[in-house]
């Protein structure tokens, strides 16, 4: 008993000691570890290399089970999300699957009222690619310059499209130039019909990025989100040809948006429908489009 509290007395004697010095200590330790990476920087780097080779073992262990874990937090939060989306996948392959039906149903009516009216297809319609080299918007004017005109076959009143519908319509030619008039210029009158009501009217532009519906029966019937497409008549374009959505319906007008989105066009189609355009200084037959030169101007395709 009392060799054991002699050395709990030695070791207290001894903490006390090392508390009181333990800055100065501290102080002397890395003064002397300076003096000897100045003295030898080889054995420094030695031994500094020697921790580094004795710790990677022990920080790869404790490395591993961390990187499991954040491996099975990120699979569980995939399997979260694939879940989401197999629930949504699932509900919209239900939603495809019933318009897959509705258009057998109406491709199966389709077929036999053509069959029974005898209906016969109109002439085949054929494009070329074309690119907007220079534009004429201004205060006046909505429309557009293309690198293509009379040598491949562009003629007055063909239709130019986009990928989202109808931008407007050939108004001038020259052998390799053509300025469109796109459907917002003021000039431009287009008969279309309401796709949901099959109401028809006349949609003008006003050169605004908006267009009005005019010559409208019924505002009322008119919603928005309507589709407007091209009605067939006036021997314009044929009828279904996308052109823009109801936006607004207030105070007895109607605003339509333009699908096509005339600041970012670059590359336009020019179809021949093979049906006579309307053009500012009359009607003009449109052409059949013949197979263009080797010359990158455009592409033809049937």
């Amino acid at each position: 008993m009392a060799i054991r509290d002699d050395f709990e007395v030695a070791a207290a004697q001894v903490r006390a000691a090392v508390q009181r010095f333990a800055l100065g200590l501290l102080v002397l330790a890395c003064f002397a570890a300076m003096l000897i990476g100045k003295a030898d920087t080889v054995l420094v780097e030695n031994a500094r290399v020697l921790a580094l080779d004795l710790a990677s073992p022990v920080l790869e262990a404790i490395a591993r089970p961390v990187a499991a874990a954040n491996r099975a937090i990120a699979d569980l939060k995939e399997f979260a999300s694939l879940r989401e989306e197999n629930a949504r996948l699932r509900e919209e392959n239900a939603r495809l699957l019933s318009w897959q039906t509705a258009a057998r149903r109406l491709e199966n009516e389709n077929d036999g009222l053509r069959a029974l009216a005898n209906f016969r297809e109109g002439p085949e319609a054929s494009f070329i690619t074309a690119r907007i080299v220079g534009d004429s918007v201004s205060a006046y004017v909505r429309g557009a310059l293309l690198n293509v005109g009379r040598r491949v076959g562009v003629a007055p009143g063909q239709a130019v499209l986009t990928g989202e519908g109808l931008a407007g319509r050939v108004a001038e030619v020259g052998d390799n130039s053509a300025r469109v008039l796109f459907v917002t210029d003021v000039n431009s009158k287009l008969p279309v019909l309401i796709e949901r009501t099959r109401e028809r009217a006349i949609l003008a532009g006003d050169n605004s990025p908006q267009l009005r519906l005019t010559l409208l029966q019924s505002v009322g019937g008119v919603q928005r989100g309507d589709r407007v497409v091209t009605s067939g008549h006036g021997g314009s374009f044929p009828v279904g040809i996308p052109v823009g959505e109801v936006v607004e319906t207030s105070e007895g007008h109607v605003r339509v948006r333009p699908f096509s989105d005339f600041s970012r066009l670059e590359f336009v189609r020019v179809i021949d429908y093979g049906v006579t355009g309307l053009v500012n200084s009359g009607p003009a037959p449109a052409t059949p489009l013949p197979p263009p030169p080797s010359a990158a101007s455009g592409q033809k395709v049937r």
